[in-house]
C-alpha cells in the first residue's frame, strides 16, 4: 500500500468521523425518537450507524478537503 493510498484513507476516516459527530449532534432528538421506538432493536443500531455513514460518501474529496480545512481553522 502506497503513502497517499493510507493519507488518503486516513482522511477519508477524519472526514467520516467528523460527519458521523456532527450528524449524530443535529439529529439527536430524531435518533432519541428512533432509538425508543418499539420495533427498534440492538441490530438496529449497526444499521442506523451504516445508514449515517454512507452521507459521508455523497461528498466530493474536493469538499471533504474544503469542508476539514475550514473546521480545522475554526478549531486549531
Amino acid at each position: 500500500m502506497s503513502s497517499s493510498s493510507s493519507a488518503g484513507e486516513g482522511f477519508d476516516a477524519r472526514f467520516a468521523a467528523f460527519y458521523l459527530q456532527t450528524a449524530t449532534r443535529e439529529l439527536s432528538e430524531d435518533l432519541n425518537q428512533v432509538r425508543n421506538a418499539e420495533d427498534f432493536k440492538g441490530d438496529s443500531v449497526s444499521f442506523l450507524v451504516d445508514a449515517l455513514r454512507q452521507g459521508a460518501n455523497q461528498f466530493s474529496a474536493e469538499d471533504k478537503k474544503r469542508i476539514l480545512s475550514q473546521v480545522q481553522d475554526k478549531n486549531p
